[in-house]
């Protein structure tokens, strides 16, 4: 199967040093950034989860540790906003170009604001999705920020 995504495409672009790490996808797992973790042999909170959120109704992606729930409240303050929840399904789908499960923050069909969690940054080395089920970006978090001019803030619960 091909390793080039998307997200890696762009990536590689940018220049970024990365590295792929492949497992096998469950797709009956309960806790996909969990199983991956597992999989993968590394800390839950280093493989951090992608989830396309609605902050007063405008798309916003936020990155977190797939050990963690995102906040919100928190959410949508770090961001401005009122209100936020998660996006439909479909609708996350269809506007980043990936399914679930294979959601990267990297290369979506439609860009985002896009935050990501502080406790993340402390870490040298991160994961994040690659584009497809069962491909994961070894990454340093700065180049998270860089690339998607991502926000930091504290939006775990």
């Amino acid at each position: 199967m091909s390793k080039s995504t998307p997200a890696t495409n762009i990536l590689s672009r940018a220049g970024a040093s990365f590295t792929l790490h492949e497992y096998a996808y469950d797709p009956h797992a309960q806790h996909i950034g969990l199983h991956a973790a597992e999989a993968l042999g590394v800390a839950p909170d280093l493989l951090l989860k992608t989830l396309m959120t609605l902050v007063d109704d405008k798309p916003v992606c936020v990155i977190l540790p797939s050990d963690r729930e995102v906040s919100m409240k928190k959410l949508a303050a770090a961001v401005g906003g009122k209100s936020a929840r998660m996006m439909p399904i479909a609708d996350a789908e269809r506007m980043t170009g990936y399914v679930v499960g294979g959601i990267s923050p990297f290369g979506q069909r439609r860009r985002s604001p896009t935050v990501i969690e502080q406790a993340a940054i402390r870490h040298h080395r991160v994961f994040v999705n690659g584009g497809r089920r069962g491909l994961q970006i070894m990454l340093a978090p700065d180049v998270i920020v860089q690339t998607l001019g991502a926000t930091i803030a504290a939006v775990v619960q």
